[in-house]
């Protein structure tokens, strides 16, 4: 998600300032994706400057608030129709660590799995701590539910990655060992 459609989506229920975009965003994504003020303002002055939002006066503080133009309202119902593209996959940092740890000689790749297999586990049971907090909540507060989603994503990336990387080490322990080659080239004896 792009914080520029976040930033219309929160405009859509009423004229907003910045540090309040800014709350709002980190409550509704379960404070997964923390934003920096900054990109809030930047954001906004991108999306006044393509005519999707106008500065609509200014709240009691003297804060200035920002609203959705129809031109913004058209851009947000189009992201909501659009999927998601997933074609290209994205540059994964552990993908590619295992990839190379296996090709490395000097490096057991089923202990660089079983290290991440530890973190991944850990954070799993995080996640479904605090699921289990938003739905003990949710009931009596509706706007859990926001947070309840992000979390339960956050669950199944978490079991998908355990998944794949239980897959990652039956394949390592199928593969044959590779041969060891001395440093001046020679095949080992």
């Amino acid at each position: 998600m792009s914080i520029r459609h976040g930033l219309l989506a929160l405009l859509a229920g009423g004229p907003r300032y910045g540090s309040r975009l800014r709350t709002e965003f980190e409550a509704r994504t379960g404070g997964t994706w923390p934003l920096n003020i900054g990109q809030v303002y930047t954001t906004l002055g991108r999306l006044e400057r393509d005519g999707m939002v106008v500065q609509a006066g200014a709240d009691e503080a003297g804060r200035v608030l920002y609203a959705l133009t129809d031109t913004g309202r058209a851009e947000l119902r189009s992201w909501y129709a659009r999927p998601v593209q997933r074609a290209s996959p994205p540059r994964d940092e552990l993908a590619i660590k295992l990839v190379l740890a296996a090709g490395a000689d000097d490096i057991d790749v089923r202990e660089v799995v079983e290290a991440q297999r530890r973190h991944v586990t850990q954070a799993l049971h995080d996640h479904v701590r605090h699921r289990a907090e938003a739905l003990s909540r949710a009931p009596e507060h509706p706007e859990e539910m926001a947070r309840l989603l992000v979390l339960e994503q956050l669950v199944f990336h978490a079991e998908a990655e355990v998944r794949w990387l239980d897959h990652c080490e039956a394949r390592l322990l199928r593969r044959p060992l590779a041969r060891q080659h001395p440093a001046d080239g020679r095949e080992p004896p």
